[in-house]
């Protein structure tokens, strides 16, 4: 079992690196000329995207590193709960419940957003950035949140 996990290890690394580039691609074409840069909701088929591909390749990344993930119960709809909290939120397993739910937005700090790659995956979920610099930030992220919640399904679901 020792011998297979170090086999398995380099295998899965590759895996998540080639899950990685096409979620990539699939983020760059979504965003692409989007007027608004996070201040306008995602519409049609660039969420559609976001949605179908991002997630799959998300529950396939999870699948590949053994994590088989059953939804007990029905998930709540955006109009039923326009925010989705998640807990304890202290790990990775928060992009679990990202993709079982339709990529939601999230609620990320603003230096995340630059990180090469990931800075773009993430930027297409059109994140609440936190700026933990800014001393209004803690107010603006409330306000941000308040207004997607009141938008009446015009933004995606925030986590």
């Amino acid at each position: 079992t020792v011998l297979q996990g170090i086999i398995l290890l380099p295998l899965r690394a590759t895996c998540i690196a080639f899950l990685a580039l096409p979620a990539w691609l699939v983020a760059s074409i979504a965003t692409f000329r989007h007027h608004g840069k996070g201040s306008v909701p995602l519409k049609g088929w660039r969420r559609r995207m976001i949605q179908t591909a991002l997630s799959s390749l998300t529950r396939t990344l999870f699948f590949i590193m053994g994590f088989q993930v059953k939804v007990k119960g029905k998930i709540a709809s955006l109009l039923e709960a326009p925010i989705f909290v998640a807990a304890p939120h202290s790990s990775f397993f928060d992009a679990i419940i990202s993709a079982l739910t339709g990529m939601p937005s999230i609620v990320s700090r603003a230096e995340n957003l630059s990180t090469p790659v990931f800075g773009t995956i993430l930027s297409s979920l059109q994140p609440v950035s936190v700026s933990r610099q800014d001393p209004d930030s803690r107010k603006n992220t409330v306000t941000e949140i308040t207004k997607r919640a009141l938008s009446r399904g015009q933004w995606p679901q925030v986590i």
